[in-house]
């Protein structure tokens, strides 16, 4: 494994495939979760350490099946330039609220549908009948805030990597660990 996760055998692990955001970046989005989302009530801003842009959700998955998993996102994003992503609006689901980004060219959907397909035929993924949508879960809550934030002026974002992570639940809230980084930008 590179990076700095560790598993071994057939330990259960939470897995999911995404793209780390860039520190300046993440810097810019703590400053505006901060100044325009501030602390809304029962609900969890997402800290700098956890931003990024998920590809797939595995769940519940054995460690030994880490390197295949990985081989799949390297194959996903062989000859494919970095992704360029830009924020569009702010969306809240029943359970988070998110920024949704505008895919310039569509390669973070090309490498995201290769790296579904890829998933599939390994057996550790469904892919969803809606199509990817690239988004940064900013909070989580319990019940709805409707927050109405304005979108912050981050500009064109270039992914630099994409990777598997392990999520650790804590009483805390989640820790993300990312046991494999695969570089982007081969296109």
């Amino acid at each position: 494994m590179t990076a700095s996760g560790s598993v071994e055998g057939d330990e259960r692990l939470r897995l999911f495939l995404g793209f780390p955001l860039p520190t300046t970046a993440a810097r810019d989005i703590v400053r505006w979760q901060e100044q325009d989302l501030g602390a809304p009530p029962r609900a969890r801003v997402v800290p700098e350490a956890n931003l990024h842009v998920t590809i797939a959700f595995l769940g519940s998955r054995q460690a030994v099946e880490v390197p295949s998993i990985a081989a799949v996102l390297r194959d996903a994003a062989e000859g494919v330039a970095s992704p360029v992503l830009s924020p569009l609006r702010y969306r809240e689901t029943r359970s988070v609220g998110m920024l949704v980004f505008a895919d310039d060219e569509g390669r973070a959907a090309r490498i995201a549908q290769a790296a579904h397909g890829g998933l599939g035929r390994l057996g550790v993924y469904e892919p969803e009948r809606r199509p990817w949508l690239p988004h940064l879960t900013v909070v989580r809550f319990r019940e709805r805030p409707r927050l109405q934030p304005t979108i912050p002026e981050l500009g064109a974002v270039t992914m630099s990597d994409a990777a598997v992570y392990i999520s650790r639940l804590r009483p805390t809230g989640a820790q993300y660990e990312v046991v494999e980084s695969v570089p982007l930008g081969g296109g």
